[in-house]
């Protein structure tokens, strides 16, 4: 297995369960730990320590009886079958799931400045936030879920809270995927933190942040939550991949070029419908990898789906001990729904907590 990701947490779950498919199977992944980027922005408010929120890794990987080799994978060779890791040690394999997640794209989309933080990886982007004082005016680029929790998050972070944050939500506007509802109380809770709202492109032009036609002066920090980019290595591994650079899978999380090879999460793309790189369905989709890796495993054809829910529950924090649900054309707001984003997120994390003896507190 190449990468770390959430669902090869539910891969090394299963195996732990039911024991591995195989005579022998290799964890090659950079880190120890999974960071659950959802209590992220619960973390820079104050409501999460820095470590709440870690996956076990290497504790899962020990208990399934895999090897786990702490680098990072440079390539995977599909006609050879191995993969190599940033040392040069060569891991051959008879299957290989990848699971890697995407890369930040701040620099692609915005240009290179010594501002920019992005949210990808998010091991870095914790360890650089620890780091940046307290700047007095932070931009934070991308209309999504994602960027609105973290501008939620810096208003909300104590003694260390920007004097003035600047949401650049782009020329699609505030979160464009969800329903109106929704939207018009995340822009009023926006409206009563004070957090300014631009929905305009951004861009970087001679060393200024720029949203559509106007300037944004005085920008000490740009916090870019600008969605998944696709790593280099899958294309230059000969890997087939859509036309952003994405591993392209069948409805198996298999490789379309070469079925021995499956893929999930960022790293992927379905080619027969429409999954939209977001951790739940990163999540829904472990246990479906899960099985068809054993049913591959065992000679057998791979036979289950992961088929996206018609709409999906998405809570957002608002950094003050309130959250903002959307469920199709509903939305609701209140300490309720807070409770209710941390019970969902513990419980999660506490079925892998339970395997590798790191609980998180579920009150």
């Amino acid at each position: 297995m190449v990468g770390g990701g959430h669902a090869h947490v539910a891969v090394l779950a299963d195996w732990i369960h039911n024991g591995i498919p195989a005579a022998r199977a290799t964890l090659l992944t950079p880190s120890r730990t999974l960071r659950y980027s959802g209590m992220v922005p619960g973390w820079i408010s104050g409501q999460y320590s820095r470590d709440d929120g870690l996956v076990d890794l290497a504790a899962l990987a020990d208990s399934a009886g895999v090897d786990l080799v702490l680098e990072r994978c440079e390539q995977v060779d599909p006609e050879g079958k191995t993969a190599r890791a940033s040392s040069g040690t060569v891991i051959s394999y008879d299957l290989c799931s990848i699971d890697t997640g995407g890369v930040g794209r701040a620099a692609q989309v915005l240009g290179d400045d010594a501002r920019i933080l992005d949210v990808r990886p998010i091991d870095r982007f914790v360890d650089r936030i620890e780091t940046i004082g307290t700047p007095a005016h932070v931009a934070a680029v991308g209309g999504g879920a994602g960027g609105v929790e973290l501008a939620f998050g810096l208003r909300n972070r104590g003694g260390s809270a920007p004097s003035k944050i600047t949401l650049v939500a782009g020329s699609e506007g505030l979160l464009p995927t969800f329903n109106n509802p929704a939207r018009a109380k995340v822009a009023n809770e926006l409206c009563l933190q004070s957090i300014a709202v631009i929905e305009a492109d951004a861009t970087i032009e001679d060393g200024v942040l720029r949203a559509g036609d106007s300037a944004i002066g005085g920008v000490d920090l740009i916090v870019a939550a600008l969605g998944s980019g696709a790593p280099d290595c899958p294309r230059e591994s000969g890997l087939a991949c859509d036309d952003h650079g994405f591993i392209a899978v069948d409805k198996f999380q298999r490789s379309t070029s070469h079925p021995h090879i499956f893929a999930a999460g960022d790293v992927a793309a379905r080619q027969d419908c429409v999954v939209p790189h977001s951790g739940v369905h990163a999540v829904h989709t472990g246990p479906i990898l899960a099985d068809n890796l054993r049913a591959a495993a065992a000679g057998l054809p791979p036979a289950k789906s992961y088929t996206p829910r018609f709409t999906n529950l998405y809570l957002m924090s608002t950094g003050r001990g309130e959250a903002i649900a959307s469920y199709g054309p509903f939305a609701a707001q209140g300490r309720w729904a807070a409770k209710l984003k941390h019970w969902i997120d513990t419980r999660w994390l506490n079925q892998y907590a339970d395997l590798s003896g790191t609980k998180q507190d579920s009150a």
